[in-house]
């Protein structure tokens, strides 16, 4: 029988020290800018912890742990927020991570089998699955996201999505938890623990010989331009002037450099319907003056609603594709969402249009590549630069998912073109006036065809339905 420690053994102070360390290492796992390679190790003493300590013990100190952790990402919920729902959000995350570990806890103690190492990255797919589909933010804070800095890895997201990463990087930790606090105790403990080995190298096996597929397609020049200063519904006519000047003085550049296809952040500026015709106008014109694709985001209000609308101008000048945006973010109030994809070819290649958060769903990702898009061309723009790097990265995830890849141009973030595989074949940060450019050469291909295109969200859902069974065997009381 495993001995629990209480606090007859492991003192208060002890206790508690513990419990902050782990917490400070968490924050390195479920921040803006994880840490890739701790994301496998970090939870596994908080797992432990949970397994030794009787259960009263183990409730606060893994709920401390958590609040520790979580609490990284307090400062960027109260810019966008305020103080009371960034409180919210920050105890409700710390409440779920230490639901999801005493649930791992009970079956563990519960039954000691090889089985329940599955027990923690089920509960964690489960949730993340649900999340997706039920919040309006989707599962943008994901520990799986982590793992866009390791590219072997992230190419399991082409198989099982989000989900299936999510579950790689939680089996780890459960699986060391369980070795350090068992070992051989458990029943059928090698089947744990080789089938953990054996997962993580065939994932691992996967990943590099995806990678080693060699990119074949038309080379593609890019332009991408971003201008972090907007322009409002009162802005001044010399202010709205030294802005265009310097896009257009961009535009002309990249179209110089050699550049086919230009993209412009998200809501260059809010306008009125009148100001929205002429902008189109002049957008059309630099289209066919600089003989280029040309896309640009726009906010428009008519006084009784408000779209954020992204246009793609065609070399001819022409308005060749519109698409309103359909995820609103959290500032976004009195904004109609759109409900329809905007899809146009460009030399051979099917090219998608997004704005920003639409690319946190990877539902919408997957549409995407149901209609065949060999490129997503996404404006953006971040509601500050802490968030900018992470909400990149979960843009350049749909990429791998779906086969294709991806232009972001962001104001106060980064412009990113990213291919199939999640590799960064540009990159350059937005930045106040006269704005930042880039130009960069995408080799394009038709669309990659992967398994999650087909499966979709398959294996989460066989989380969610395996997490119904977990959370309902062995309901004992366990001490």
């Amino acid at each position: 029988m495993t001995s629990s420690l209480s606090r007859t053994h492991l003192q208060l102070p002890l206790l508690v020290a513990s419990s902050l360390l782990v917490g400070i290492l968490m924050r390195f796992v479920v921040g803006l800018s994880p840490v890739w390679w701790m994301a496998w190790l970090v939870p596994a003493p908080l797992l432990i912890l949970a397994f030794r300590l009787a259960q009263r013990d183990a409730w606060w100190t893994v709920f401390l742990a958590a609040l520790v952790g979580v609490s990284v990402n307090f400062h960027y919920r109260l810019l966008i927020f305020g103080p009371l729902k960034a409180a919210e959000a920050t105890a409700v995350q710390a409440l779920v991570f230490a639901l999801v570990v005493m649930q791992s806890r009970r079956l563990v103690l519960r039954y000691k089998a090889a089985w329940t190492v599955l027990a923690y990255p089920v509960l964690w797919v489960a949730l993340d699955t649900l999340a997706a589909v039920l919040r309006d933010s989707g599962n943008e804070g994901t520990v799986a996201y982590s793992q866009v800095d390791c590219l072997p890895i992230l190419q399991v997201a082409s198989l099982f999505g989000i989900g299936g990463l999510l579950f790689l990087v939680t089996l780890v930790p459960s699986t060391l938890a369980l070795a350090f606090t068992f070992g051989s105790k458990v029943r059928g403990a090698w089947l744990a623990y080789a089938g953990t080995l054996l997962v993580l190298a065939a994932s691992i096996a996967y990943g590099v010989a995806r990678l080693q597929k060699p990119a074949m397609g038309r080379e593609t020049a890019l332009g991408l331009v971003a201008i972090d200063d907007a322009i409002g519904l009162k802005a001044s006519p010399a202010y709205i002037k030294s802005i265009w000047n310097a896009y257009d003085s961009h535009i002309s550049s990249l179209s110089a450099q050699g550049a086919e296809i230009i993209v412009l952040p998200e809501k260059t500026g809010m306008v009125t319907p009148a100001t929205a015709s002429q902008w189109q106008q002049h957008l059309g014109g630099l289209a066919a003056r600089n003989h280029v694709w040309l896309e640009a985001g726009v906010g428009i209000d008519d006084g009784a609603g408000r779209v954020n609308r992204a246009w793609l101008f065609s070399p001819e000048g022409t308005l060749a594709a519109a698409y309103d945006k359909q995820h609103l973010a959290p500032g976004e109030h009195g904004f109609v969402a759109g409900n329809n994809l905007a899809v146009q070819g460009i030399n051979g290649h099917a090219y998608g249009l997004a704005i920003c958060k639409d690319m946190f769903f990877a539902a919408l990702g997957r549409a995407y590549g149901d209609r065949d898009a060999a490129v997503m061309l996404v404006p953006a723009w971040n509601p500050t630069f802490e968030d900018a790097r992470a909400e990149g990265l979960n843009t350049l995830t749909r990429g791998v998912e779906s086969g294709y890849a991806v232009v972001r141009v962001a104001r106060e973030g980064y412009m990113t073109v990213s291919d199939a595989c999640g590799r960064i074949v540009a990159e350059k940060k937005s930045s106040p006036l006269p704005g930042s450019a880039l130009l960069a050469k995408l080799t394009v291909a038709d669309r990659v065809q992967t398994l999650y295109s087909r499966i979709g969200d398959l294996f989460g859902w066989i989380c969610v339905a395996a997490s119904a069974v977990l959370l309902s065997i062995g309901r004992r009381r366990q001490q």
